[in-house]
């Protein structure tokens, strides 16, 4: 069963989110995908969200205004539908399973400790997925489990605890109240790093971000999301893309 820790805070459908994948990759200049028919940027998505707290309601907040399509999860769905009720008639509440069975993109931001039994519980709902994963393992509240992550860099330790999805790290090293302060700020974004092994993934993350408010900075694969775990010298710090690529020593212009 799914736990009230994380719960309070299918096939992959390919083909539509292929049509505005092409869309970005071919501007971003990624060469990274072969060649698949294009669409709008505009074309919205189905969003689930795992985790409706701080971070979740903040994205779901921003993603909403944007025209997505939203399902906020809870074990007591109730408790939500308040919130989703504000953020339009595209937004509702439900079980996680719901949220993992709804999105064509899931956004999991639960605490650490919570995310292995996420991935057991909703391994087949989240198969093939893009998921966006927001945690950070802190020893003094998610215990030994998070030493562990730690040491092996959270891109590494999430993919463990949640096998057979399109991972990427995003949004972790951001505080909540910053979501909502600094999207869509005048001048330049903050950036948000991101993460992860899976082109596609990457592509969808970035269009997220942006739609959020603010400017994706593509670190690399999975196992460098330790460049920007807990602890880092950009953890939690409001640089802009430029800056932030600069501390990271990345080279070229932010994607």
């Amino acid at each position: 069963m799914i736990t009230d820790d994380y719960c309070t805070t299918r096939v992959w459908r390919r083909s539509r989110v292929l049509f505005f994948v092409a869309a970005i990759v071919s501007a971003l200049t990624l060469g990274l995908l072969g060649p698949v028919a294009s669409a709008a940027e505009s074309d919205s998505l189905k969003i689930g969200v795992i985790g409706t707290g701080r971070i979740g309601g903040n994205l779901a907040t921003l993603w909403a205004k944007t025209g997505h399509e939203l399902l906020l999860s809870s074990r007591h769905p109730e408790e939500l539908r308040e919130l989703a009720t504000s953020l339009g008639p595209k937004v509702r509440a439900g079980t996680p399973r719901e949220a993992a069975e709804f999105g064509e993109v899931v956004l999991i931001s639960v605490p650490y400790a919570a995310l292995p039994q996420v991935g057991r519980d909703l391994r087949r709902e989240l198969a093939g997925k893009v998921v966006l994963e927001t945690g950070n393992p802190y020893p003094q509240r998610d215990g030994a489990m998070a030493e562990e992550a730690r040491r092996k860099g959270t891109g590494v330790a999430s993919a463990e605890f949640l096998p057979g999805v399109r991972l990427v790290r995003a949004f972790n090293a951001i505080n909540w109240n910053n979501l909502a302060s600094e999207a869509h700020r005048k001048g330049e974004r903050v950036g948000i790093p991101l993460a992860g092994d899976d082109a596609e993934a990457l592509a969808v993350a970035q269009r997220l971000v942006r739609d959020a408010g603010f400017d994706p900075v593509v670190v690399g694969s999975l196992a460098r999301a330790r460049e920007f775990d807990v602890g880092t010298r950009v953890y939690t710090r409001l640089l802009t893309a430029a800056e932030l690529r600069r501390e990271l020593g990345l080279k070229g212009e932010a994607r």
